[in-house]
């Protein structure tokens, strides 16, 4: 697997990682989801740049130009419901890509232990398309791992990129073990800690909390 961590370099991808993390700034529900979807833009233009791209004539009302245009076979993947405003982010780049959504959460048997449950899936068929998995908080690397095995059945993809904002080490790692070896994980930074609970340290908290408020 080919893991890309954006913030190895600076840039003004450190401020939305440092407003989404700030336990003052992410109260503000709006300001939050709006910094997930900047990470996403950034992260799928960065993405973009490995991409096969065509060349087109582009009739401007003056003449033609033979421009460099990505092939339109994308289909984003979010996991709901911390995937949404990272779904966007990215969507707002390849705004003409197909959508596909699948849930997948933590079903705890104990105060320590979880199950993932997978529920709802809508996708297109995924055959030699290129796929991105939205998931703004790589933990444990189990909820992608049971996503990744569900989706197996709508088809092959070509290509496959992986998309968070926050990972742990210990989850880069277990989903290696899972996911085709050319796969390609982006991610804004990466925290080497989890709780007991499978939480990432320092981390910001739940993302789908902090995006679209508490949950029972």
């Amino acid at each position: 697997m080919q893991v890309t961590i954006l913030d190895s370099e600076i840039s003004i991808l450190n401020k939305f990682i440092a407003e989404i993390r700030d336990k003052n700034i992410q109260k503000d529900a709006m300001r939050f989801r709006r910094n997930i979807e900047r990470i996403g833009e950034i992260t799928a233009f960065e993405l973009s740049k490995t991409l096969k791209f065509n060349s087109e004539n582009i009739e401007t009302p003056l003449g033609i130009k033979t421009i460099q245009v990505p092939q339109k076979d994308v289909v984003i993947c979010s996991i709901l419901r911390a995937g949404i405003p990272l779904h966007q982010g990215i969507l707002n780049y390849f705004d003409d890509a197909e959508n596909a959504f699948i849930s997948a959460y933590r079903k705890y048997i104990n105060e320590n232990d979880f199950e993932i449950k997978v529920e709802y899936f809508a996708s297109p068929d995924l055959t030699d398309k290129i796929l991105i998995l939205a998931d703004p908080m790589l933990a444990t690397g189990r909820s992608l791992v049971s996503v990744y095995e569900g989706l197996k059945q709508n088809g092959t993809p070509k290509e496959i990129h992986i998309a968070c904002v926050i990972a742990s080490t210990e989850g880069i790692n277990y989903i290696k073990n899972y996911f085709p070896e050319n796969t390609k994980l982006w991610v804004a930074t990466v925290d080497d800690t989890l709780n007991e609970h499978g939480y990432i340290i320092p981390g910001l908290g739940d993302a789908g909390d902090l995006a679209f408020g508490g949950k029972l």
